[in-house]
């Protein structure tokens, strides 16, 4: 696992769409600069008209899409015996150093709690979120969690598994945590693009959970309408495409059963 959580964190240094950027407006530089003109200018161009198309237009909705429309909201009124929530949506490091708890625009995963543990009071309720960074691996996403459990009352509710670096360690160690595969209807919380992978790796552990998604994103089909912002656009690109090569990564390297799991044609959900 630790090579297969170090490659993954190195090919997407690489890989991710803004540094793509960055490497063609490098080539482009080096191709003019050792004479190869017509290279050079090619690359360029495209760098600088893949920018403006991004700034203008929520291109990643077209990848975003079919991932947060995968899974629906689940029913109100079915029995929930347990919750596990994924984390992802803590600033862990700017958490340690302001002394508060800080989320990024996943929040709504943690933040979803509070609402859930009143909804269902006798289900119990697991957070899972470590570090997934390679080089300040000592801030983890449970402390977090667990600063701001504390903060609204909560702490002795939720249980938190904060050794997890990703979504698999995610499902294997809640349940190492859960001592197996537990009886009864569970929640699964996290973001509605990360639903399909998340369900896929937990059904590959034998255990079915019922989507919870949260932290939505797109707006179109296709993203062909105006709404300029740079960042943001190019953020919701970065994210949709990196969940897409997770998703064939998982399901290469046998992580998920299937290539984008999807809902089952019946479901097990029991109401009360």
């Amino acid at each position: 696992m630790a090579s297969f959580f170090n490659l993954s964190k190195l090919f997407w240094f690489f890989a991710r769409p803004d540094h793509l950027l960055v490497w063609m407006l490098l080539l482009g530089l080096f191709s003019l600069w050792v004479g190869w003109r017509r290279l050079g200018l090619g690359l360029l161009i495209a760098d600088l008209l893949l920018l403006l198309s991004i700034m203008l237009m929520p291109l990643g909705d077209a990848l975003m899409m079919p991932l947060e429309a995968r899974f629906p909201q689940p029913e109100q009124n079915i029995r929930v015996d347990g919750i596990v929530v994924l984390g992802g949506g803590e600033l862990a490091e700017e958490s340690a150093f302001w002394q508060q708890p800080q989320v990024n625009q996943a929040g709504e995963r943690l933040m979803l709690i509070p609402l859930l543990a009143r909804r269902y009071p006798q289900a119990r309720i697991i957070f899972t979120g470590g570090s997934g960074s390679v080089l300040r691996p000592e801030f983890k996403g449970g402390d977090v969690a667990e600063a701001y459990l504390d903060g609204v009352g909560l702490s002795d509710r939720v249980s938190i598994e904060r050794e997890s670096r990703n979504t698999y360690e995610n499902a294997v160690n809640t349940l190492d945590l859960l001592g197996g595969v537990p009886k009864g209807n569970w929640l699964l919380v996290t973001s509605a693009f990360h639903m399909p992978r998340s369900i896929g790796i937990f059904r590959r552990q034998g255990w079915e959970l019922i989507p919870y998604p949260v932290d939505y994103h797109a707006l179109s089909d296709d993203g062909r309408r105006l709404q300029p912002g740079l960042w943001k656009n190019l953020s919701d690109i970065e994210i949709a495409l990196r969940e897409w090569v997770g998703l064939f990564t998982y399901y290469s390297s046998g992580k998920t059963s299937q290539l984008f799991p999807g809902p089952l044609p019946t479901t097990k959900s029991e109401t009360p």
